[in-house]
């Protein structure tokens, strides 16, 4: 049995960092990189990463293709503490994506790419390990996938948090499996139309009667439960690079949530995280000890 078992992406980051990013108003056409470095991340490894790192056992159910990124990313999670021992491995390229990180604030684009033959089938859901885990955490990447993992979850009363951070025809339907949805910043307004986060989160209620949390990126993150909104403000680090970030928020989400911690103490908790991971550069690279999130969350009430 594992605390958390995860479904959804992987990837080999390919991270460049810039002295500012390219702005298509700019009439700069070139920039020197002033640093490069391939780095193991995608959004559901990094989020796994992150719980083994905090503590928690896990199990990485996702695609892994058979190339040599494939075998790196395989072997970054094992080193990680995350068992791979159910991963689909396909004769494909693994996921790989492309980072630009400007330099002076830690901010990144990312540019990605991503094998059609990784998707999973139905049969390929291992629904035995999830049906004995603690919690199911799944991205949208393939939401063939992340369905069918959902219901055989819901169907178990296993609890499902999500990474779900675009918008599609099928978003309502695993939002209504998801037990505890955590949303990238720009969904919930996308869902309801509604600019303003609590508002947002508001219209929601209507689709959903659990927790809902987004995630803010500077400004913290924010949580509605039932009626009651919590808002935490995020912690102020000198950030390096901002890739992964969200996904170890929901590691340490997890992770909090599972020791049955209050609402606001698990999004300080989470963000607290959150935090130290911007101060690192990669995704999975970032991923911080519990110790170190303590020691951070001591030091601000100092």
């Amino acid at each position: 049995m594992f605390d958390v078992v995860g479904i959804g992406e992987n990837s080999i980051d390919y991270v460049f960092r810039l002295p500012s990013l390219p702005i298509s108003t700019t009439s700069v056409t070139k920039i020197q990189i002033a640093d490069h470095q391939v780095q193991p991340g995608g959004q559901v490894a990094t989020t796994l990463a992150a719980c083994a790192a905090l503590g928690l056992t896990t199990s990485y159910a996702g695609a892994i293709g058979d190339d040599e990124n494939g075998t790196r990313m395989r072997r970054t999670l094992e080193a990680r503490g995350v068992d791979t021992n159910a991963a689909v491995v396909r004769p494909a390229p693994n996921r790989y994506a492309v980072i630009l990180v400007d330099e002076s604030s830690g901010e990144r684009i990312v540019l990605w790419d991503r094998d059609r033959r990784l998707n999973l089938s139905r049969h390929e859901i291992p629904a035995s390990l999830i049906r004995s885990a603690r919690v199911l955490h799944v991205d949208n990447v393939d939401e063939d996938a992340a369905i069918e993992a959902c219901r055989i979850a819901h169907e178990a009363g296993v609890p499902i948090s999500s990474d779900i951070d675009h918008v599609t025809d099928r978003t309502d339907q695993l939002l209504q499996l998801v037990t505890i949805p955590i949303l990238s910043e720009h969904v919930p307004r996308e869902l309801t139309g509604e600019a303003d986060h609590e508002r947002a989160l508001r219209a929601l209620r209507r689709r959903h009667d659990g927790w809902l949390c987004v995630t803010l990126g500077e400004r913290g993150s924010m949580l509605l439960e039932g009626d009651r909104l919590h808002h935490v403000p995020a912690f102020a680090v000198t950030a390096v690079d901002t890739t992964g970030a969200g996904d170890v928020f929901r590691g340490a989400f997890i992770c909090s949530w599972l020791h049955r911690d209050e609402p606001a103490r698990i999004l300080a908790f989470a963000n607290a995280a959150a935090a130290i991971s911007c101060t690192r550069e990669g995704a999975i690279g970032g991923a911080p000890a519990l110790d170190e999130v303590h020691a951070l969350i001591r030091s601000d009430r100092s």
